[in-house]
């Protein structure tokens, strides 16, 4: 940010980015390992009660049927839909091949999940030297060792090569290039930049933006305004300016996740059977993970878009579910009844061990924090 409070131009043409993102992973591996399920809306999860959708086929998309989407609402709509039940350890397996794809172009390897990474390809490994080319081989080498497709977004930074991947799915390929970005940003509907929600483009429709060249006519001052912190990742956005590198090997500091609701909610009953969905959702991740931790985090985000968290530190590790999910509850009962409605929640174990430095325990921190 320069003197006056707006951004500096980003430097154009110097990182060549791609960022890799699997087509609908989970149910896609499913089809691949039974053929009965080609062509068919598949959804991975539970069946009944509590169930959720961990991932559906496009097959199941066409329905409306989304991920972190209550069964009981994904069988609503689309009455034929199979659930299937997820197998991680295979979409690990799976996972892992992918990724040594991709350390074979490059060192530079950032993964955000099982079926999505940033590379960096600016000096790869092979000296090929055209991003796109590299991009192409990779989509290819991962058809070939797994039987599964992948899209692929290729810009000179992480945020035009995510919202390029997503241009063409399935099994597609955009390259956004060096002085391309800001026309290309303007040109979407607000809605398909990253954590903008169904709610946050409704405000934003009612303040007259609805594209990106909307968002680009507003000065960071405005934004902010309107949007708290938020609005300064906006006015970037908006210019497809993201100064990001790709980090390699990050230290994972949390494990968690997060529901945004398609309606806003508020009533006591209804938080408490989202944040029953939350906890079987995230402790399924912390098992993964293998992850061992003492601070249990809440997140709130209000209609408003203020957020709020609330954190509750244990002087030992969290020792299982149980555990975990009474520590949640708590901090959820604390808050009632909420100042207003909600769009999201989230729910994350943090303090891990492999993040921890000699240190004597933390209290117990339930402060309020709006970011």
């Amino acid at each position: 940010m320069d003197q006056d409070g707006d951004f500096e131009e980003e430097p154009q043409g110097l990182r060549k980015i791609i960022h890799v993102d699997m087509d609908a992973f989970f149910a896609s591996v499913e089809q691949r390992d039974n053929p009965d399920l080609r062509g068919k809306p598949v959804a991975v999860g539970g069946a009944g009660g509590r169930g959720v959708v961990a991932a559906a086929s496009y097959e199941a998309r066409k329905f409306g049927v989304r991920s972190a989407m209550p069964s009981v609402t994904a069988k609503r709509k689309c009455p034929e839909l199979i659930f299937v039940k997820h197998r991680f350890e295979v979409y690990r397996e799976v996972s892992q091949q992918i990724r040594m794809i991709f350390r074979s172009h490059t060192p530079h390897v950032e993964p955000l999940s099982l079926d999505e990474a940033y590379l960096d390809v600016t000096e790869d490994i092979r000296g090929i030297g055209s991003a796109t080319r590299i991009a192409e081989m990779i989509r290819k080498e991962i058809r070939e060792t797994t039987g599964l497709t992948a899209s692929a977004g290729v810009s000179y930074n992480k945020f035009l090569a995510k919202l390029a991947s997503d241009q063409n799915k399935p099994d597609g390929l955009c390259v956004i290039k060096p002085g391309q970005g800001a026309t290309f940003v303007q040109s979407l509907p607000v809605r398909r930049f990253h954590g903008i929600g169904p709610k946050g483009a409704e405000k934003m429709a009612r303040l007259g933006i609805e594209t990106g060249a909307d968002l680009a006519a507003k000065n960071a001052e405005w934004l902010r305004q309107h949007f708290g912190s938020f609005g300064d990742y906006l006015f970037r956005a908006a210019r497809g300016i993201d100064l990001r590198p790709v980090r390699t090997n990050r230290i994972r500091k949390s494990v968690g996740g997060e529901r945004t609701f398609f309606e806003d909610i508020s009533d006591p009953e209804e938080l408490r059977d989202t944040l029953e969905r939350i906890i079987d959702i995230v402790w399924e991740r912390i098992e993964q993970a293998k992850a061992r931790g003492r601070t249990v985090t809440l997140k709130l985000k209000y209609n408003d878009f203020q957020i709020a968290t609330r954190s509750r530190s244990q002087a030992a590790n969290v020792e299982d579910k149980q555990q975990f999910a009474a520590i949640a509850r708590k901090i959820l009962e604390d808050e009632l009844p909420l100042p207003m409605p909600i769009r999201l929640m989230g729910l994350t174990l943090s303090n891990l061990e492999n993040d921890r430095k000699d240190e004597a325990p933390k209290r117990d921190d339930a402060q309020l924090s709006l970011l």
